[in-house]
């Protein structure tokens, strides 16, 4: 059986719920740290990619030079044809080497925000069934365009690309679905210095606050969204 790589960019943010679905169908898979120079020289033997966030962006390919080696395997991704999701920044960089552009947005979306779904949604395997309007934690503040050929599943009021997808397989969500309230916490912990930045207009306790509830609701809709996604796993 291939191996399903996640590819992490840093220590504090991982695959969350993701790896249950792998679990559950005895699918392997291994966590790929690639800031400490873990990237592998291509996928051969590998039965596709999950690819998680991080607080650097696409373009700081100069501070962070696993950057390069991450478009590069994502691109081979892609010619391959392998099933791939990615998360947050993982979506950016999917958006970066279809050949389509990432940006910063006008502000940042930290917390708690809706997420509507677009008629596409609708047919699509991973989001059919959903409501059309649903609620999922964000943390990012850059955004991409939708690559040529691409599917726009999702728009939220301030980010009007949420989610797409390539072809058959290729997943992107620039919300983070993966996370449990527990992932939340550290997240604001760890993060003290990027909260107080923008503290103006996002408040991080109510957020925190409201994950206990919100986070369980999140996981139903990831469990079925993951029905979808890990059939081409």
């Amino acid at each position: 059986m291939r191996e399903v790589l996640i590819f992490k960019h840093v220590s504090f943010e991982g695959p969350g719920t993701l790896t249950e679905p792998l679990k559950a169908l005895g699918i392997k898979y291994r966590e790929v740290n690639l800031y400490e120079g873990g990237a592998p020289i291509n996928l051969e033997g590998c039965g596709g990619l999950i690819i998680m966030g991080g607080p650097m962006n696409v373009y700081e390919e100069t501070e962070y030079p696993f950057l390069k080696d991450e478009d590069r395997l994502i691109k081979e991704a892609l010619a391959k044809k392998l099933p791939m999701i990615g998360v947050c920044l993982g979506a950016q960089l999917m958006a970066k080497a279809a050949g389509a552009e990432v940006t910063k947005g006008q502000k940042k979306e930290i917390g708690w925000y809706p997420l509507n779904l677009t008629d596409e949604a609708k047919i699509d395997p991973a989001f059919k069934g959903l409501p059309k309007e649903i609620e999922v934690f964000q943390w990012h503040g850059d955004t991409f365009d939708i690559p040529q050929g691409a599917v726009r599943l999702a728009s939220s009021e301030l980010f009007q690309n949420q989610a797409f997808r390539i072809g058959n397989n290729a997943y992107a969500f620039q919300f983070h679905i993966e996370v449990t309230e527990g992932i939340i916490r550290d997240w604001i912990e760890i993060n003290t210095k990027e909260l107080e930045g923008v503290k103006d207009y996002i408040d991080s306790k109510k957020a925190l606050a409201e994950s206990k509830e919100k986070a369980a609701e999140l996981k139903k809709l990831a469990d079925e969204i993951y029905k979808g996604l890990f059939k081409w796993y």
